[in-house]
């Protein structure tokens, strides 16, 4: 499933190291030169993208494989934007926090854009832009953030296996077994390929 609904993913999902800068976390934090990585690097982290039609995501037969295939039972969609989200300062602030999750992060972009930002096999952030049309599933255990650009907009379809458990763990969480089980698959392994759902 993971090498299907590739065409044109990358006009929708980029990813680059990001710089060290603390100035506002909604913009692009390039490193200078520009250090762009390739979506491989992202599929080596265990980490599954593909590029689907968000103008008609209801009706998208693309879109209900990929939930039959990986067992995403779950849908909702949220509005991140000042106007939509409620406590949305304290939100957005929390998002950022790197975290990781017991199971997978599943976000698939109908509007809007925003950053998620992961570490790499040696700790260096990534942050990877996802557009109208991106959809990612970052694997249990991974460390990582989120942060809206400067359009401060994104509506996102949230997936999951079975009843939602949105509890985020913030760093150090290394004891958890999610964490244990995606460093010994992933980073000690140098990257593999990315982890099937179920």
């Amino acid at each position: 499933m993971e090498n299907e609904f590739q065409d044109g993913k990358e006009e929708v999902i980029q990813a680059w190291y990001m710089d060290d800068s603390e100035e506002d976390q909604r913009l692009p934090h390039h490193r200078e030169p520009k250090e762009f990585i390739p979506l491989n690097k992202l599929k080596e982290l265990g980490v599954a993208s593909w590029r689907l039609n968000a103008d008609d995501w209801e009706k998208d037969e693309n879109l209900k494989k990929i939930r039959e295939a990986r067992g995403y039972s779950y849908v909702d969609i949220c509005d991140v934007c000042p106007e939509k989200l409620p406590n949305y300062e304290v939100k957005i602030k929390n998002f950022f926090e790197e975290h990781l999750h017991t199971d997978e992060e599943i976000r698939y972009c109908l509007e809007g854009s925003g950053y998620f930002d992961l570490r790499d096999e040696k700790e260096q952030w990534i942050r990877v832009a996802v557009k109208k049309g991106g959809m990612i599933v970052l694997p249990a255990g991974m460390y990582h953030r989120f942060t809206l650009d400067s359009d401060n907009y994104i509506k996102a379809m949230r997936l999951f296996v079975g009843e939602p458990v949105w509890t985020p763990y913030n760093r150090p969480h290394d004891h958890l077994p999610a964490r244990k089980e995606y460093v010994d698959r992933v980073i000690n392994r140098g990257g593999s390929q990315t982890v099937e759902a179920r």
